[in-house]
Order: structure tokens, then sequence, then C-alpha cells
């Protein structure tokens, strides 16, 4: 795939960084279907208070909610940019299994996660054990756990809680992304760069994906989920308690004051 645009990142070529997109792109999810948006179960009570606090009408919240559900699907295939861009870094391995990315050469092993708060304290116990195993078993390793959203730009030794002590060794560090791109390729400026082209990059590829007659944007599959709603009642809230409490006492003829 080929638009002509020169991105200049130096660690990535332009081929390979609109290919990495593209199939990002081609996995977003764009629409729910309304047997899948019943079986989440929509909270109605949380629903009353939303639009009674934030003064939302019925089709707006079902709106907000539909794309929030989306959003989670989404939120997978930007952990799968994360991770899978460095299959195109020369010397990293993409892995399914243990660590996300490792690179045998260098001895480096490297966990990703998001955000520095998607992990409680059972989840960051069970890593540090894994990478404490690494490099007792391979005494030139270092092990890394990145954070693509961090508290701040950081390289350090990681310190976790383990039976009421604190633990950290120098070999298992705690990460910043901008910090592992530059360790990753050898630019300190690596991750900057590709935050600035990111945008210039999806328009590209967006272009090409529709000159080839694939649809971008919400589907109008989502306007289906409404009419389903109101085939159980016209009062879209009414529906989401109808689908919430169906089998509960009382709600068999439910109508809301």
């Amino acid at each position: 795939m080929s638009t002509g645009s020169q991105y200049n990142l130096g660690f990535i070529s332009d081929n390979n960084i609109r290919n990495h997109v593209k199939d990002i792109i081609l996995k977003y999810r764009l629409s729910i279907n309304y047997t899948e948006f019943k079986k989440l179960k929509i909270d109605p009570i949380k629903a009353t208070f939303d639009m009674l606090v934030y003064n939302l009408s019925d089709v707006e919240f079902i709106q907000r909610e539909i794309i929030r559900q989306i959003d989670k699907s989404n939120n997978n295939q930007i952990g799968y940019f994360h991770q899978n861009i460095f299959k195109y870094i020369q010397g990293w391995e993409v892995l399914k299994l243990g660590y996300d990315i490792v690179n045998h050469e260098k001895n480096y092993y490297a966990e990703i996660k998001n955000k520095f708060n998607t992990m409680n304290s059972n989840a960051k116990e069970n890593t540090f054990r894994k990478m404490r195993r690494t490099i007792e078993n391979n005494l030139k390793a270092t092990c890394f756990l990145i954070e693509v959203i961090s508290k701040e730009s950081r390289n350090d030794p990681w310190s976790v809680t383990i039976d009421n002590e604190v633990v950290e060794c120098e070999r298992i560090r705690i990460i910043s992304i901008d910090r592992f791109y530059a360790i990753a390729t050898g630019d300190d400026h690596a991750f900057v760069k590709l935050c600035k082209k990111l945008p210039r990059i999806i328009r590209d590829v967006i272009k090409v994906i529709r000159d080839e007659g694939i649809e971008i944007g919400f589907s109008s599959e989502n306007n289906n989920i409404m009419e389903e709603l109101r085939k159980h009642n016209q009062d879209l809230l009414t529906a989401l308690y109808l689908l919430a409490f169906d089998s509960y006492e009382g709600f068999k003829n439910f109508t809301q004051d």
C-alpha cells in the first residue's frame, strides 16, 4: 500500500506503518447489534441518574451507551497497535504467550500496559514474580513494564509490595513508552515523531480504504437498537427497565410514574 507520502520516522518504513495502521482500522468496531446490546444488561438505575443529572434524552443516553460499548472493544485494538508495531522494529519479536515483546539479542523482555493505573495489586505481584524468575534464569536479562500513559517520562527500578515487603531490582524496570522507544530504536525522539505523524498516517490510510470501497464510520446498524427497544416500550428508559428486570416481581406491566 502506497500513498506517496513520506513520514521519515526512521525506525519503521512508510509502507510498514501504513500497513500496521490499516490493520488496526480494519479491526476497529463500528457497530453493535441489538442481541449484543441486550446481553450487556444496561443498568437502568444508573441510566435514570445519568439522564436526569446530565439532562440527556433517552435517545442521547442510548447513543452514548452504544459508543461506550464500541469503545471498550476498540481499546483492545489500541493495545494491539502498541504491541505489534514492534514486529517492524529490527531485533524485536512480538509474542502470543509469556511476554508481549522480546529482543533475544539484547536479552530484553517487556510487558506493555496502556495506563499506569490498569494493574491491581495481584497483577503487579504476578508480573513482578514472572520477571524475577526471568532475570534469575538469565543473568543478562532486563525486564521492562512499559506504560503507554505513565505519570511521567521515566525509566526506574520497579518497586512492588509482595507479602507486605517492598521489593525492587535494578534489572526489573518500569518505563514510559517514550523512554522504551528510545531503547528499542536508538532514537530518543522516536515516539514523539510517531505521535506527530500519526494523524496524517491515519488520514492517508482511511483514504486508501475508502478508495477500496470499504466504509469507515459508525454503522447504521446502531440505529436498529433504538427501533428494537421501542418494540418493548416507546419510552426507551422504560424499555431498559424491562430488559434488566423483566423476571423481577412486579415488573410484568412496569410503567414509570
